[in-house]
């Protein structure tokens, strides 16, 4: 399904496509918006524990990066959003759900397979052929996104953030950091009340990037926003620019998933 309509803000037009897939015998619902112009590169937007695929967070996203060209796209994460049972899309809900899904273990393996598959049927589109892709997750996209970077080297640039090895249930994030090779900027809150200072430190000297760099707001667990998304979606543009020029100019480290 498309919908096309102007942006809010700035009243450009933009094209918004919705997808079902089937991976491994679960639905996998997502979505993805397109700039008018051809795409700078192409960004895979996943939202907290809290959120949806088209949840504040997500869409301050978009509305941050569209009008830089580069296409947006999000799945619901496997208790969230079109992925509930119930329809809801209560965030406290949510939040319960996907901690009680994380300490068991739930959907490690099956987030990375449908990042991969959603990734498949968005480059198999000809307006997004040979675009740099880059990804954006903090806090549950970053304990699902990691797992994911480390098998998928065509993601290019990354930002990721407010989590640690010691929150429970994250003792395989560190050995899956090791083997990340994209360019990552990496967020923490100072005061973060649900990821402590070492743990978050720990999780970010594990990854193996050569080009990274750990930045820290003041403040509690908030999703990226303000100066913060500003921040995080300049990395994005600069990285993923650099990405589109010829190969000489491209990290050697790059490896394909």
């Amino acid at each position: 399904m498309q919908d096309d309509r102007p942006f809010s803000s700035t009243g450009r037009p933009w094209r918004e496509e919705r997808f079902s897939l089937q991976v491994g015998g679960r639905a996998v619902p997502g979505i993805a918006w397109f700039p008018p112009r051809a795409c700078a590169g192409l960004v895979l937007a996943c939202h907290g524990g809290s959120g949806h695929k088209e949840s504040p967070a997500v869409l301050a996203i978009r509305d941050r990066l569209l009008p830089e060209g580069h296409a947006v796209a999000a799945i619901d994460g496997p208790v969230h959003g079109d992925r509930r049972a119930d329809g809801s899309r209560d965030p406290g809900a949510a939040r319960a759900d996907f901690r009680a899904a994380w300490r068991n273990g739930a959907a490690r393996d099956d987030m990375t397979e449908d990042w991969r598959a959603f990734l498949d049927a968005l480059l198999a589109r000809p307006a997004l052929s040979g675009c740099p892709v880059g990804y954006i997750g903090v806090s549950m996209g970053t304990a699902y996104g990691l797992p994911y970077l480390a098998q998928d080297g065509r993601v290019r640039a990354a930002v990721l953030g407010l989590w640690g090895t010691s929150y429970p249930a994250s003792e395989h994030l560190a050995p899956a950091a090791r083997r990340v090779r994209a360019s990552v900027w990496f967020t923490q809150q100072w005061d973060d009340e649900i990821f402590d200072r070492a743990g978050v430190a720990e999780l970010f000297d594990a990854i193996g990037s050569r080009d990274k760099r750990l930045v820290a707001y003041p403040g509690p667990h908030l999703e990226l926003a303000g100066e913060r998304l500003e921040d995080a979606a300049a990395f994005l543009v600069k990285r993923l620019h650099a990405a589109s020029q010829p190969a000489a100019g491209r990290p050697s480290s790059m490896e394909p998933g």
